[in-house]
């Protein structure tokens, strides 16, 4: 790989770790749904260039802006609302992987070995430990809202499988469009008044929107296209393991989070678990190259 492209990938790993600092900053200031309204309209307003119709492909195109859009990104704000402890949270969102295998065995037929197996048994095992940390036990609906927005997340990758080819820019803008309605909904039934007290949100939460929308989704996963459409996913695949641990590591520097022995234990146990099925799903698809 090259010098710029591993610099890439590593920036990369870097946003994603850092973002979970921006959503736990927006969505205590503005509230879950609306912070997402706000992501997305940002999100939308930088893709529209590339928004294109995409013919025989937009119902598709719709069912995966509700799901990798709207329901993602809505649960997934919504338990960092009701959490402190972000970095249990930032592992446990790490399921999105054995989710995605696991979704892939029902729907594609794929076949696995035990090596895999043992991978997935070992990921949801250390989300189980984590949940009966004394420190985080209190958190569980918080982690539970996490492993349901794995679940979507898994999906939407699914459903991204059959839109191969088209550019990462275009899908991110029309995941923005479905996703600005639906949010917006779903804000004005349950969180009453949040729009209307946007003048007096802090520079600070605008800068951290800002980065979740153009840090974490264009730069992020735009890269990230960039990067699968040049190199074999076994390549590229395996250099985003560091993003657990850094978002572990930047949760405890900036939030102070608690870390007890049975969430170092539970998310050792998950991270093994997601490196095992990431390094062998990555070999057993070197051929693919992704659009």
């Amino acid at each position: 790989m090259k010098l710029r492209h591993l610099a890439l990938i590593a920036l990369i790993d870097i946003l994603w770790a850092v973002n979970i600092v921006a959503v736990k900053v927006a969505v205590d200031a503005v509230q879950p749904l609306t912070a997402n309204v706000l992501r997305y309209a940002i999100v939308l307003v930088c893709c529209l260039p590339w928004l294109r119709w995409l013919p025989g492909r937009m119902p598709l195109v719709l069912v995966t802006g509700l799901v990798a859009g709207a329901l993602f990104m809505g649960l997934g704000g919504l338990s960092y609302s009701v959490a402190t402890n972000v970095s249990a949270l930032a592992i446990a969102g790490q399921l999105g992987v054995p989710f995605s295998l696991i979704l892939a065995i029902l729907f594609y037929h794929e076949r696995i070995r035990w090596v895999r197996v043992g991978g997935i048994v070992l990921s949801f095992a250390g989300v189980a430990v984590m949940a009966f940390d004394p420190r985080i036990f209190d958190e569980r609906l918080g982690l539970a809202l996490t492993v349901a927005a794995s679940l979507c997340w898994a999906a939407g990758n699914l459903l991204f499988r059959k839109l191969q080819g088209a550019h990462v820019l275009n899908l991110q803008g029309w995941l923005a469009l479905v996703s600005v309605p639906v949010l917006a909904s779903g804000s004005a039934v349950f969180e009453p008044g949040a729009f209307a007290h946007l003048g007096s949100v802090p520079p600070h939460v605008w800068a951290w929107l800002a980065y979740s929308a153009i840090g974490s989704s264009i730069i992020g996963h735009g890269g990230m296209a960039y990067l699968f459409q040049r190199y074999p996913v076994s390549v590229v695949a395996p250099l985003t393991l560091p993003t657990p641990l850094l978002s572990v590591i930047v949760g405890v520097m900036v939030f102070k989070t608690p870390v007890g022995v049975p969430m170092v234990i539970g998310g050792l146990l998950t991270l093994v678990g997601i490196a095992i099925i990431t390094l062998r799903t990555a070999a057993a698809r070197e051929p693919e190259v992704l659009a």
